[in-house]
């Protein structure tokens, strides 16, 4: 295991890649928790913390396939180095006008979630073209694992910089480390080499593939599942210990990410990933169910650690499929809309949940997710069709394309043929 993620590691810019991509998404990653913390410290309510998040979130979810099919067009120092720009300087301006004029608050922040770069579909596009093509799976598998890190690491960095200095400060310098991790990128050979291949003009880019959508579409649930679960934890937790063991459950679902993901990149996978995908979505969703059985909180921390084992398997090999099923030219434009689809589903399983819980107690809650994952399996299993199909296309097309260019066959990504 450590050694397929060493050599990935030992690979040419891929450390540096991974990592000022890992910094760069720092912001984005913790705008929730500093936004509420930023907007407590300045005497505003809940209601108005939530509601400046949620524009950033809604602004970030619009901002990222737009920025994405941008970068696939230009390049990508031309788009996210004035994107994590203008984001940062709209964070600086919320930072330093405050909540005092809300007009300038919610345009602040909707400007700042709107041009965050689309640096997870860019690394994803670059991974074929430092790495051979029998560890750009290994590498989703790493990039899912390291996504955990950052969550989890993220508000404890928020946390210390508002004990140590102020919840301004703090926005202020997450901020102008991310801005530093996003030039660490874009000016490294290989993100200022990329080119993403011709493409086909359509306006509806990426969606235009069938099996892109059906991937879509089950992760759209399969987010919900995740942001519902973070919104029953916190009742689950008033009744047994309060904020200390919503802390442990939410780091035992991250370390299981971990563990499933680590085990998951560990070996290389034959066979199609379409298939594979809905294996383990349904295992996701298996990991679920026992959170039904709300027991105490050492038993519930065990049970949260199963529920996240399969998350970050699920997620890298939602990657690979997503490279597959990709249009010609248009690869960072559709990761980008898996991110997307990933927070919208979030959000919106954070929407009903609250209801759910308030009208069927805690167990009743637990059921959202589990309900969540069942019908992303559902729709994996009704589009295993199309999403075979597709998959196959894919192979089709990109074997014709590297004969036409005289490229040896190694994979079937287009950042390998950049």
């Amino acid at each position: 295991m450590a050694a397929g993620y060493g050599e990935i590691l030992r690979a040419r810019h891929a450390l540096r890649l991974l990592a000022g991509t890992l910094v760069g998404r720092l912001p984005n990653a913790v705008a929730p928790l500093a936004v509420l913390l930023f907007v407590r410290a300045e005497g505003g309510s809940y209601s108005l913390a939530g509601a400046l998040a949620a524009v950033y979130g809604v602004a970030n979810a619009v901002g990222q396939p737009v920025l994405g099919r941008l970068v696939d067009l230009w390049g990508q120092p031309w788009v996210q180095l004035p994107a994590v720009l203008l984001s940062a300087l709209a964070t600086a301006a919320f930072a330093v006008v405050g909540t005092g004029v809300p007009a300038v608050a919610y345009g602040a922040m909707a400007v700042a979630g709107l041009s965050v770069p689309p640096l997870e579909g860019g690394l994803r596009a670059l991974w074929p073209s430092i790495l051979r093509a029998e560890r750009v799976q290994t590498a989703y598998a790493m990039d899912a694992v390291a996504q955990e890190v950052m969550f989890t690491v993220g508000p404890l960095l928020v946390s210390l910089c508002v004990a140590v200095w102020s919840a301004r400060a703090a926005l202020l310098l997450i901020n102008a480390v991310g801005v530093l991790g996003v030039v660490s990128v874009v000016v490294s050979g290989p993100s200022r080499a990329w080119r993403s291949a011709q493409r086909v003009p359509h306006w509806l880019g990426a969606l235009r593939a069938p099996g892109l959508l059906a991937l879509l579409g089950a992760f759209l649930f399969v987010g919900m599942a995740l942001g519902s679960i973070a919104v029953v934890a916190v009742s689950y937790a008033d009744t047994h210990g309060g904020d200390a063991v919503y802390g442990w459950l939410m780091a035992a679902l991250g370390l299981g990410a971990l563990i499933g993901g680590a085990a998951y990149g560990a070996r290389p996978w034959a066979g199609a990933p379409e298939r594979r995908l809905s294996v383990l979505v349904g295992l996701l969703t298996l990991g679920y169910l026992p959170l039904l059985l709300v027991p105490g909180p050492v038993a519930m921390t065990g049970l949260a650690v199963l529920a996240g084992v399969f998350l970050a398997p699920a997620i890298a090999c939602a990657f690979v499929v997503v490279d597959r099923h990709a249009p010609v030219g248009t690869v960072t434009e559709a990761f980008s809309w898996l991110v997307t689809t990933f927070t919208v589903g979030s959000a919106a399983g954070s929407a009903v949940a609250g209801p759910v819980v308030e009208w069927g107690g805690t167990v009743r809650g637990f059921a959202v997710p589990g309900c969540a994952g069942a019908v992303a399996f559902l729709v994996l299993l009704a589009t295993r069709q199309v999403l075979a199909a597709t998959g196959r296309a894919a192979e089709v097309e990109v074997a014709t394309e590297n004969d036409r260019n005289g490229v040896p066959e190694a994979g079937f990504s287009e950042g390998g043929r950049a």
